[in-house]
């Protein structure tokens, strides 16, 4: 059965993820297919070039690269815009989410948002990261 918005409430369950996904990677992916197989449906959160300034992150690519990209992927269901920290309890609400997923190097950090879905704590893909690949890239 394809997955739809008219049919949504026959899936099992509805995840949500965040990140900025700049340089795209394995890791990313891997994350990503990880989160989905968790549930039936599976909104991204792709970080905005307004809030990664406010993180203090550059990323190479702008986000309508970036949502594009991750929109493309056969995994995600729906893109959203994630332009601040406390948006969570929104999207959590508005997009009826029962599982927030995030990578290990976030532990603890939404734990508050239990109270509103499932929250797990994903291990990250060891020895890569959007950093990494700038360092490498930026020493050849």
């Amino acid at each position: 059965m394809e997955v739809n918005e008219d049919n949504i409430e026959k899936c099992q369950k509805r995840i949500i993820t965040y990140g900025t996904f700049d340089l795209f990677h394995y890791g990313h992916l891997r994350l990503i297919k990880r989160a989905k197989a968790l549930g039936g449906y599976l909104v991204v959160a792709v970080s905005t070039d307004l809030f990664n300034t406010i993180k203090g992150k550059v990323c190479h690519y702008p986000y309508k690269h970036r949502a594009q990209i991750v929109e493309a992927l056969k995994h995600v269901d729906k893109v959203i815009p994630e332009s601040s920290w406390d948006q969570k309890v929104k999207d959590i609400i508005e997009h009826d989410i029962d599982m927030l997923v995030m990578g290990d190097d976030w532990t603890g950090k939404f734990d508050h948002l239990k109270s509103h879905c499932d929250v797990v704590y994903l291990s990250r893909t060891p020895n890569i990261s959007s950093t990494i690949i700038k360092m490498e890239l930026s020493q050849s």
